[in-house]
């Protein structure tokens, strides 16, 4: 039999606090998993970030059932990322959720990793989105002589241009323009403090969008 690391000791406590995770929950509610188990409809959907010291529900205090999340390197909303528009789509069009969130947060990786002249592999091509992120906001970036001050507003002009690539989206125009209740936002939350930080970007409409980026309404 092969000697346990840490590694197998982390794994064994994952299987335990699962079976607490159980207990616990059915003390409060006998019927807890069987209501789960009838259906979801959350009413927001997040697009977080992958790093494990960001999870929806903790930050939120909210429980499980009630976001839906999608979360990949540095919070970012792509075009051509069929998961990331397969997830908007079933949130949108299917769970009808009311909100949708883009919360980046500080001290990410991916973000520090872009503003980097480093080779990293595969994920370059993924950090390249960030660096034109960067490119937008070059001037104001660059005058920031502080370099973690600079981390910290390219994260939130990182949220920010995600939150516009949400609304140049056919799924969240189409969802507009059949007047679907739908707000979109920008987070940004402090690992440090445990506060998220509201980047006042919300909308329900494509109204202050520039035009090139309008799409008409579908036929009927």
């Amino acid at each position: 039999m092969c000697a346990q690391n840490d590694n197998s000791i982390s794994y064994q406590k994952l299987l335990e606090g699962n079976q607490k995770f159980v207990a616990d929950a059915l003390k409060i509610d006998p019927d807890y998993f069987a209501k789960l188990a009838k259906g979801q409809s959350p009413p927001v959907l997040w697009i977080g970030c992958a790093d494990s010291r960001v999870p929806a529900n903790q930050i939120t205090n909210t429980k499980p059932g009630e976001i839906f999340v999608h979360r990949n390197i540095a919070n970012m909303v792509i075009h051509t990322d069929m998961n990331m528009l397969s997830v908007l789509d079933y949130a949108v069009n299917v769970l009808k959720v009311k909100h949708v969130i883009v919360t980046g947060h500080y001290g990410c990786g991916g973000v520090i990793a872009a503003m980097s002249n480093k080779e990293f592999g595969l994920i370059d091509n993924w950090l390249r989105h960030i660096k034109d992120v960067y490119r937008l906001h070059a001037d104001e970036l660059v005058a920031i002589e502080d370099e973690q001050e600079r981390v910290d507003r390219l994260v939130e002009l990182n949220v920010i241009e995600n939150v516009y690539n949400l609304c140049k989206t056919t799924i969240v125009q189409n969802a507009w323009a059949n007047g679907q209740d739908l707000s979109v936002h920008g987070w940004v939350y402090s690992i440090e403090t445990g506060i998220i930080k509201d980047m006042e970007v919300s909308t329900t409409d494509n109204g202050k969008m520039e035009s090139v980026f309008r799409f008409s309404p579908p036929a009927p």
